[in-house]
């Protein structure tokens, strides 16, 4: 059995799972670990330090493997400003093909993407946010259930509803991401409609994985349970695991914190030092509720193979076979 869909012949790849880019984490061993599986490997732009910095990533990158992989840029407020644009002038120059962009709308930068004959795929939060991506012609849309890491948007829109509105409403193709990190998760989400799945904290645990082995030792004790929802007073919710640090966040926010008083709690260079150092109560750790069902820490390869080899199994067992096809219901826009 195997598993065809719009999205491994668009990107060329042998299996329908993608990386997510994740920050700290997508650089190049990561990636190219993924894509040498036969997924799609993605570095993270802003895990750069800067534009000059992602060059020398995809360089590293090209190094380690000869198949595709592709580049994030998130388009998402920061602490810090970015040069959004010279990041995008890199990937261009580099000649990379596909980008993920996620956060706001990548309108402002789609007709020099398109030029270059960049797949774009758009990972976002809500149908309606899908349909802008369809129309301003993005080429996939990756969408994120509510149980995802990192920022789930503020509409709570579990997976298992979100995926199929989204294939309802859109002709093109659906990523998966949010709860998905074995077989019978891929063989759920094409059921759902989806043509591949997203996979960010499952990958976090991987040899591979640049996190300090604590963290990944973290990640295989955590249960589904020990994630929480913080920066909801910022209308930027983020899912991570909860330590002292998201404890003392949720605190603060219930008493009205500000943005500046928060800055030091959910800095992203704090994140940075506990996924090198492996000292887990400082610093947040984006992680989604899949987490419950991390129980080992495999080679990408073998998380990957793993994955595929349960899903037939599952696959068999409910008499599914051959090429997967999206079953789509028309679309009734929300009122």
């Amino acid at each position: 059995m195997v598993f065809n869909t719009r999205i491994t012949e668009l990107f060329g790849i042998e299996y329908p799972i993608i990386q997510g880019g994740m920050m700290w984490l997508s650089y190049a061993e990561l990636a190219a670990a993924v894509s040498n599986a036969g997924g799609l490997g993605i570095l993270s732009a802003l895990s750069c330090a800067s534009p000059e910095g992602l060059a020398v990533e995809i360089n590293r990158t090209r190094k380690l493997t000869d198949k595709i992989f592709g580049v994030n840029i998130t388009l998402l407020p920061t602490l810090r400003p970015v040069d959004i644009d010279s990041y995008f002038n890199v990937v261009l120059e580099a000649g990379i093909k596909v980008v993920e962009t996620a956060g706001r709308s990548p309108e402002l930068y789609m007709e020099r993407l398109k030029a270059a004959g960049v797949k774009v795929i758009h990972k976002c939060t809500a149908v309606r946010f899908a349909r802008t991506a369809q129309r301003i012609g993005c080429d996939v849309v990756s969408i994120d259930g509510f149980e995802c890491a990192g920022h789930p948007g503020e509409e709570d829109i579990t997976s298992l509803i979100l995926i199929p509105l989204t294939v309802d409403a859109i002709e093109i193709p659906v990523i998966a991401s949010g709860g998905f990190g074995d077989g019978r998760g891929l063989v759920a989400a094409l059921a759902l409609g989806a043509e591949g799945i997203n996979m960010g904290t499952r990958f976090m645990a991987t040899q591979e994985s640049p996190a300090h082995p604590k963290v990944k030792e973290w990640l295989v004790q955590a249960s589904e349970r020990d994630t929480m929802l913080i920066e909801r007073s910022l209308r930027n919710t983020m899912r991570a695991l909860r330590n002292p640090t998201t404890e003392k966040v949720l605190e603060m926010e219930k008493r009205g914190a500000t943005l500046e008083e928060l800055a030091p709690l959910i800095s992203g260079q704090e994140g940075k030092k506990l996924l090198e150092t492996g000292v887990l109560d400082q610093g947040l750790l984006s992680s989604g509720q899949i987490v419950g069902l991390i129980r080992d820490i495999p080679t990408v390869k073998q998380l990957i193979e793993t994955i595929i080899q349960e899903a037939k199994e599952v696959a068999s067992h409910i008499g599914a076979e051959g090429t997967f096809k999206p079953v789509r219901k028309p679309f009734v826009p929300s009122s």
